[in-house]
């Protein structure tokens, strides 16, 4: 369940948020165009179910950030402060040595997130199409992907999961966000 009211009126997504937010361009596959069929339909006609090119990620970096992979231990850092997540990522599948992302390197950074755009990634990091995924690496020449997205896509915070049943509870922003300092 997606809760809209908080990104109004000027508020913005904070560090470790979850959020639905609209395809920023070429993020989802050729199979998940948001087309739904049988029961996830009856669920997307009661706002249960989302539908035309969503998406949700959990908001690492918010304008002025620098994510950075990895700590010695393989944890996430944003601003130079490491995370500690294991209390809602999946485990790290064998042989991945860090908590970043799908492409398979540990030794990345953002860059500065830029105003008005903010650094998402999936809470199962091997497995998440998220902007670590679309960043341009050094030494890449043909890259075109912008890994950041625009708050105006956002359409709003989770606050509740409640299909499938078995991941049904509510959603929060995890304690290990609160030792983050601002972007200095």
């Amino acid at each position: 369940l997606v809760q809209k009211p908080s990104y109004w009126f000027g508020g913005e997504p904070s560090r470790g948020d979850v959020v639905v937010f609209e395809d920023p361009g070429g993020w989802l596959g050729p199979n998940e165009d948001g087309q739904v069929d049988g029961f996830r339909n009856l669920l997307s006609k009661v706002g249960l179910y989302p539908t035309g090119g969503h998406l949700v990620k959990r908001v690492v970096g918010v304008a002025g950030d620098t994510v950075s992979c990895c700590d010695d231990q393989g944890r996430l850092m944003v601003n130079g402060t490491p995370l500690d997540e294991e209390d809602y990522i999946a485990a790290r599948p064998e042989g991945v040595l860090c908590d970043g992302p799908m492409i398979g390197r540990c030794d990345w950074s953002s860059g500065v997130v830029p105003e008005g755009t903010v650094f998402v990634m999936g809470d199962n990091r091997a497995d998440s199409a998220d902007s670590s995924y679309h960043l341009c690496l050094e030494g890449e020449t043909d890259c075109t992907d912008d890994p950041f997205v625009d708050t105006d896509l956002v359409v709003g915070k989770v606050f509740s999961v409640v299909w499938p049943l078995s991941h049904f509870g509510f959603v929060s922003t995890p304690d290990s966000f609160a030792d983050v300092p601002d972007a200095g």
